[in-house]
Order: structure tokens, then sequence, then C-alpha cells
């Protein structure tokens, strides 16, 4: 079985500096990097790079940027069959800012994305095997997202629900949605609940759960998450690191959770490693560049004295399915 990433490609122009600029204001930067991003291809590196079978689905340009965006998804292990090239538009481009802090502002173009149309996942769907996992965010048009989700559940997949960006979200989606994961931002405007604590984030995850997502993982950055499964929950602590950018690390965390999932894992064991690979991806700078390999994470993990799971025989998945 595999993972299956519908969504976004990226360049992404990353400038460093100590300080954001005011409105109106220029401030001289430290050093900028063209670096290869989108969240669809962050999480779709995120999962081969630990390990697993992955499958992107998106679109680029028909230009310099489209190109070297595929060749470096094809060099980190990731099947491209599927990547669209856009003679329409342009690659899409996130502009990022990051300053001293380690935390970022960004501004996306869309662009290539915007054409991965309904037609485009259809036909590579047909050639998916069922079962897996489906990973979608919020990148690319939500027409596009919503039949995705549709054709996974056909297939049987596992569908996680990455509700980013918070501008993109669309409700509808819930409906086809096995887990969301949304951080604080993305909860608080798709709920007007602002998760800063344990209680928040409960009435959040029971938020969702009458709206028919009945697990789900309330991200709280710095403040750890809350695992929420059917009235269940359990709140994880965040993994003490030295940040230098945090681009990606809700990427990370979505491809590490897909791939402990596929291995048969429950989401509390998921989560668990998904905040691991999520606290050593914001170690390094860079969406993509800084994603850890599966040796890293074990080194990581030894280090730390964090336990990392290992697949088991019985299939998370194949309970998950027989349980709806």
């Amino acid at each position: 079985m595999s993972i299956n990433v519908v969504g976004s490609i990226n360049i992404d122009i990353v400038a460093m500096t100590n300080d954001y600029p005011l409105r109106g204001e220029t401030k001289f930067g430290n050093k900028i990097d063209y670096l290869f991003g989108g969240k669809g291809a962050n999480q779709a590196t995120a999962a081969a790079m630990l390990g697993k079978e992955v499958n992107m689905i998106g679109s680029v340009g028909s230009d310099y940027y489209g190109d070297k965006l595929i060749e470096n998804l094809t060099s980190n292990k990731v099947n491209t069959r599927f990547v669209k090239k856009s003679d329409s538009f342009a690659t899409g481009t996130a502009i990022i800012t990051i300053d001293r802090t380690a935390e970022n502002t960004m501004l996306v173009l869309k662009s290539a994305n915007e054409d991965l149309n309904v037609d485009d996942v259809e036909s590579a769907f047909r050639e998916l095997d069922d079962g897996g996992v489906l990973l979608v965010q919020m990148e690319v048009p939500q027409e596009t997202v919503i039949r995705s989700m549709q054709l996974a559940k056909e297939k049987g997949m596992y569908v996680i629900l990455d509700p980013a960006p918070a501008e993109g979200i669309t409700i509808k989606a819930l409906e086809y949605a096995d887990i969301i994961t949304p951080n604080r931002q993305e909860t608080k405007h798709m709920l007007d609940i602002d998760v800063i604590d344990v209680e928040s984030a409960l009435r959040a995850a029971r938020a969702f759960e009458t709206m028919g997502v009945d697990q789900s993982i309330i991200k709280m950055a710095d403040k750890g998450s809350v695992v929420y499964q059917k009235g269940d929950w359990t709140y994880l602590e965040s993994i003490p690191v030295d940040a230098v950018d945090t681009v990606g690390a809700g990427d990370s965390f979505a491809g590490a959770l897909a791939c402990s999932i596929l291995d048969g894992h429950d989401i509390e064991v998921a989560a668990r490693f998904a905040s691991i690979v999520g606290a050593l991806k914001v170690t390094k700078v860079g969406a993509q560049s800084g994603l850890p390999t599966k040796a890293e994470v074990l080194e990581f993990c030894k280090e730390r004295g964090l336990s990392y799971p290992q697949p088991k025989e019985s299939n998370f998945l194949k309970e998950a399915s027989q349980i709806e």
C-alpha cells in the first residue's frame, strides 16, 4: 500500500531577516534562498524520506522551476507520473520571510496549482491501488480536493485532511475526512475557537466531532497537541529543540502521521511519531531540504530516549474501515 498526496507544488523564495519590516518600511535582510516547497510536495517528500512508497498528484508550470521541482521529487523517490505540467500557468511560488525567532510569514501564489482539476485526479486514481492513505491540503482547487477525497473513500483509503492554509478551507471536506489536523490559526478560522490550552483544544475537537469528524489532532505549536478519538483524548507535550525554521513543520508532521498510520498504528502512536519528526524538521532550514531521513529520526530518538514505532502486523487501516 502507498501514501497518495493530492496538493500543491511550489518554489519557495525564502528571505532571512532579524526583524520583519513594518507596513511601508524597508529593511535589509540577511540571506535569500530558492528552495523546493508546496504543502503537497513537502508532505510527499517527508513520507518518502521515511521510506514509504509515495505518489504525488499535483501541477507545475511548463517552465524551469517546474522541471526542477519534478527532478527534486524524483530524486527523493516520490513517484511523479501524476504530476501535470500546465501550459496555462507558471509554477506556484511562496514568498517566505523568517525572522530571528524562526517564525515565518508567507505570501503564496497558487499559479499552476490552480490548474489541477477534477479530470486530473480522476485519471490518477484509476491507476492507484486500493487501500493506503490519502493526504490532502487546501492549496489546490476545492472541487479537486473534494473529488480526490471521494475517490479515496471508494478505494478504501484512510483520508488525512490537513486544513491548511486557513484561507482555503472548505467545510464540505470534513464529510470525507477520517481525521483532521488543524493548527491554532486553522482552528480559529473554522470554529472561532482559539486553542491556547488543553481545555480549548478539547472544545475544538468535540466541535469537529459534531461536524462529522470524530478523530482529530489539534496542534498548538510549542504547547503540544491534543489527540482526540471518538470521545477519548490524550495530551502530547511538545519536544523541546532549538528551532531555526518552522517552514514545513506541519507538513513533516502530516507526512510522518501518514507513515505511522500506514504501518498499522492508531492515531495516538502516529501523532507521537509525527511530533518527533516535526521537532527534528524545525532544527534545519528548508521546507524539504530540512526534512529528516529515517536514519536521522532513529538517531534523534536514540539521543532523546524516545521510542520509534515499528510496523505492526495488525493493520489499523483495516480495523478503522471495519468500524466504519
